[in-house]
């Protein structure tokens, strides 16, 4: 589960290393209206499926409330979470042992991606292409595209990271 608002190379990265460890992978794009995302909900989920086209074994969905109990009414007993830097761990740690308490028969895989994507966020993503950085090495062709048009669509942009951490 995640926001992939956008969705980045790291997150391809986990979902295809992820893909090693079970026939089928559900990626849950989650609602959350604490933030305040560039891309709507449909908008994350349609990205999405773009991005695992071909990928077998893998279906995109999305979800609102807990990410547990999503995942517990798929009838999944695993939840991915992807870490990139040890920054992460501590809020993802948290996280988890919080959802084993909440739903004991869950347990939490962290996967680290790649080196070459383990400092890749969406947010930095998301502000580099507002300054106008090419971000065509950490996200899908397709994902700068609708990014650059995202951005030009509203011109007032930085009002994407008023509401970030």
């Amino acid at each position: 589960p995640g926001s992939f608002d956008p969705v980045t190379c790291g997150h391809v990265d986990i979902i295809k290393r992820a893909l090693k460890l079970t026939d089928h992978l559900i990626v849950a794009v989650a609602n959350n209206y604490e933030k305040s995302p560039m891309f709507t909900l449909k908008e994350r989920v349609k990205i999405l499926k773009q991005a695992t086209k071909g990928l077998k074994g893998v279906s995109v969905d999305s979800f609102d409330g807990l990410a547990v109990d999503y995942v517990k009414a798929k009838g999944a007993r695993v939840m991915i979470r992807g870490l990139r830097m040890i920054s992460d761990f501590e809020y993802e740690f948290q996280m988890a042992l919080t959802n084993r308490k909440l739903s004991p028969d869950v347990e939490t895989i962290f996967m680290t991606p790649s080196e070459e994507y383990s400092y890749i966020s969406s947010k930095l993503i998301k502000e580099a292409a507002s300054l106008g950085a090419d971000i065509s090495s950490f996200v899908p062709v397709f994902v700068q595209k609708a990014v650059k048009e995202k951005l030009n669509k509203n011109k007032s942009s930085r009002r994407y990271f008023n509401n970030y951490e």
